[in-house]
């Protein structure tokens, strides 16, 4: 099986926060304050991600957050599973598709919500710092597009 970058990037996410993760029937409670946030490497550098509960490496249910500067483009990819995001703070200009394509773009503020099917191409755009909570089934991956 050929892991993502992103991938790897989780897995020792969830190793540095095992703390958050919930085993069945244990309550997680987090505030801003106690996330471990955790900087991001290789394509995605520039971003941090913070589990909230569950391991986002494995099968089963997991949810996180990851923080995004400015322009930061998530290049076109789809997920194995449905994806559930949740808009935080910032302004993410999502789109459907394999190529990035601002034109084409819809801005979500804060509050907003996107229920991405499994196999659906998809990417987004950061306008401001942007923060997004993302849910699912795991292992919360993103396959890249490729051309």
């Amino acid at each position: 099986m050929k892991f993502s970058s992103r991938t790897v990037f989780l897995t020792a996410l969830f190793m540095a926060t095992a703390v958050t993760a919930s085993a069945a029937g244990t309550m997680v409670t987090l505030s801003p304050s106690a996330m471990h946030w955790i900087a991001g490497t290789g394509v995605n550098k520039g971003t941090s991600m913070a589990v909230l509960t569950g391991n986002p490496a494995k099968s089963g249910p997991s949810i996180i957050r990851v923080k995004m500067p400015n322009g930061y483009v998530n290049k076109p990819h789809y997920h194995a599973h449905p994806e559930y995001i949740t808009v935080i703070s910032g302004t993410l200009l999502f789109g459907t598709g394999d190529v990035v394509d601002k034109a084409k773009a819809t801005a979500y503020g804060p509050g907003s919500f996107i229920a991405v099917p499994a196999g659906v191409h998809h990417w987004s755009l950061m306008q401001g710092e942007t923060i997004e909570q993302i849910g699912g089934d795991g292992p919360l991956d993103n396959l890249p597009i490729k051309h």
